[in-house]
């Protein structure tokens, strides 16, 4: 393709990147909204069990396959835009296609044949591992159309179409948490039911698009060794991330019954302010990153400035939480979270905000492996950090519990983001550390003088509200030391 080809693409999409944004991080919105009602029900109805544990340690399975999901729309969608400009769009979908099926039908396969020696293995009880064998195909099974769904959603954006994928996730998710409300009588597995019909609708939408545009998938050259290669490469960082917290979740199975639900939730309401907040300015920025290049300088700059963004409003989403969040679990999820239950799933989000602010810079740091064409370092990252966070799991885990084992994603989280951040250039690493440590340095004197203060002195509905205009008033007051750089740098970034 031309470098005239590729300036009028570019010049062409600049008007609609934002939009293309906005209704990518509505759909993730909706997503982490219906996972969030799913989660609600379940709590109200299965209570905190070893059942719900088990379900909760085969859900955390399903989390590593809907990651890759998210990686294979990354690392795709360039190959299928070159396709699209040279005419083998169709040809090219119908081989990565082709290498998801050789790979995913298998595994539903063998999981659904060992789900119960497996389901033996992970649970401490037998009702333990029954509900894990039980929920375990089901969310495999869920898992392989979200990799379908993705590639279908990548082939979408090449051809520019990105409103049709927003609208078939959403509608999927919507769907799938219809039926989950719709059957109370069989146990959490109905929640995995949910989910693989939500899949089958992402995948029924986005393959419904390609044909509306005249693309849908036909064979083409496999190279299957090649795209296996290209696709575990490029999944292996945010599946990797996963298992951190997959193997903090088996750990907590140890700790009592009851304790890796509510791990979950607490990471649930983590990994909820996260996304929506670093997940939509990633997907706003990529496109314009690619257009005007990066310098490590403005690499750090990047992560840096955006992370600004990201993190006020999930200090002051976590702050709002640590001072109400005990009446609201109990109201929310039931009586089963109640009393000092609701108090530990309180404490166990405030310990989770160190993890909250590496995992926005990681968010921010990932996609521009792939912008500067430097994603040789995740596969060594992918196989370090997962072996670090075995040991560190247990060793704080038996120390502090589950705050422990907050701390322990944190730091493992820490050392991926150096490991990627190296990989971009070691400038880019040393200016990125200096911003981002004054950037949580200053936060956390915030925090502390705004929710932490009148928390402690009003405490309940007034003082959150109290708080937060507090932080409001403070954030104003300091915008110099980033903020105002921060907001200046997204609105010109587009």
């Amino acid at each position: 393709m031309s470098s005239r080809g590729v300036f009028a693409i570019g010049k062409g999409a600049r008007r609609s990147a934002l939009a293309s944004g906005v209704l990518t991080a509505l759909s993730t919105l909706i997503v982490s909204g219906a996972a969030a009602g799913a989660g609600v029900l379940l709590a109200q109805r299965f209570g905190r069990t070893d059942a719900t544990d088990g379900f909760f340690a085969a859900y955390g399975v399903y989390g590593v396959i809907t990651l890759a999901a998210f990686a294979l729309r990354v690392v795709v969608l360039p190959d299928l835009a070159r396709a699209d400009a040279d005419g083998r769009l169709r040809d090219e979908l119908g081989a990565y296609s082709a290498t998801l099926a050789l790979v995913a039908l298998p595994a539903v396969v063998v999981t659904a044949a060992l789900a119960g020696p497996i389901g033996d293995a992970a649970g401490s009880s037998e009702a333990q591992s029954h509900a894990f064998a039980d929920a375990l195909p089901w969310l495999i099974g869920a898992g392989g159309l979200q990799l379908f769904a993705a590639v279908a959603a990548a082939a979408l954006g090449a051809r520019d179409s990105y409103g049709t994928p927003a609208a078939g996730y959403a509608a999927g998710a919507l769907a799938g948490l219809g039926l989950f409300a719709a059957l109370p009588d069989h146990g959490p597995v109905a929640l995995a039911w949910g989910l693989v019909l939500s899949g089958a609708i992402t995948t029924a939408v986005g393959v419904a698009g390609l044909a509306r545009r005249g693309a849908l998938p036909r064979p083409g050259p496999l190279r299957l060794g090649a795209r296996l290669w290209q696709l575990t490469r490029g999944a292996s960082f945010p599946v990797a991330l996963q298992l951190l917290y997959t193997i903090a979740n088996l750990r907590a199975l140890h700790l009592g019954s009851g304790e890796a639900t509510t791990f979950t939730y607490a990471y649930i309401f983590a990994a909820f302010l996260v996304a929506a907040t670093a997940s939509s300015l990633s997907t706003i920025s990529s496109v314009p990153l690619t257009r005007r290049g990066l310098s490590p300088e403005s690499a750090a700059a990047h992560v840096v400035h955006t992370s600004w963004l990201s993190l006020v409003l999930i200090v002051a989403g976590t702050g709002v939480f640590a001072l109400v969040g005990g009446e609201v679990v109990s109201r929310v999820l039931g009586e089963s979270y109640s009393g000092a239950v609701a108090s530990d799933l309180v404490r166990a989000v405030v310990w989770f905000a160190p993890w909250m602010v590496v995992s926005i810079a990681v968010t921010l740091t990932f996609p521009l492996l792939f912008v500067l064409e430097k994603p040789g370092v995740l596969v060594g990252a992918s196989v370090l950090v997962p072996a670090l966070q075995v040991p560190l799991a247990w060793v704080l885990g038996d120390a502090f519990g589950l705050p422990g084992l907050a701390l322990s994603l944190a730091i493992t989280s820490l050392v991926g983001l150096a490991l990627l951040m190296g990989a971009l250039s070691r400038r880019t690493l040393g200016l990125a550390a200096a911003g981002l440590g004054r950037l949580a340095l200053v936060e956390a004197v915030l925090a502390a003088l705004s929710f932490g203060a009148f928390g402690l002195l009003l405490g309940g509905l007034a003082g959150a509200a109290v708080a937060l205009a507090v932080y409001a008033v403070l954030l104003a007051a300091t915008r110099s030391l980033g903020l105002r750089a921060a907001w200046t740098y997204v609105r010109e970034l587009g």
